[in-house]
């Protein structure tokens, strides 16, 4: 199985939407391991468990899964911020679709997608920068699929990892006009901008 991997020469700080590992804590590496466009297992725990045992991971983790091709990730730099974004758009969704509306495939198999993002930075983000960076990254993303002509706010099973250094001074503000949060929104934009052009 194809997955991209960072593992951390000490725990980082992390908050992650994922499905493994996800909330707010230190953990020793993600991961964003590829799936078959059928996949259907439910036992994600195990599974990622499997992924980043083969990958040599230790300890806990984040674990990222898409059926987006991760041989086509993207990867972004910008004043100490670095993101790595998956894109797959193959079932886009508006967020607030009205109850009871179904999402079709644009074509009669159903296909998922994942966008998946990844970010880094270089400064310790107190709890309130950390959920702030998720909503930053998430607002970049819409913007992206907006500015591209995709009809939707992403997929249901987006995800999004933030990762900082567990020590230093603390910075308080993760918004998309603070110190951290403009190039964070930046460097999302462009990543997902050029992973819907792959």
């Amino acid at each position: 199985m194809r997955a991209l991997v960072w593992r951390f020469d000490e725990p980082r700080r992390c908050i992650a939407s994922a499905p493994v590992g996800g909330g707010i804590g230190l953990r020793s590496w993600v991961l964003n391991a590829q799936v078959p466009r059928d996949y259907d297992r439910v036992d994600l725990d195990m599974h990622v468990a499997e992924v980043a045992s083969r990958q040599g991971c230790t300890g806990s983790g984040v674990g990222m899964l898409t059926a987006a091709s991760v041989d086509k990730a993207v990867t972004t730099r910008e004043d100490g911020v670095e993101v790595c974004a998956t894109v797959g758009l193959s079932l886009p969704a508006w967020a607030a679709e009205p109850a009871g509306a179904s999402v079709r495939a644009p074509s009669s198999a159903w296909r998922p997608g994942t966008i998946n993002v990844l970010a880094r930075v270089d400064v310790r983000l107190s709890d309130a920068a950390l959920v702030n960076a998720v909503m930053t990254v998430t607002e970049a993303k819409v913007q992206a699929l907006l500015d591209a002509g995709v009809p939707g706010t992403g997929t249901a099973t987006d995800a999004v990892c933030i990762v900082c250094p567990p020590h230093g001074d603390v910075e308080p503000f993760g918004g998309p006009r603070s110190r951290v949060g403009a190039p964070l929104a930046r460097a999302t934009h462009a990543a997902i901008l050029q992973g819907i052009d792959r």
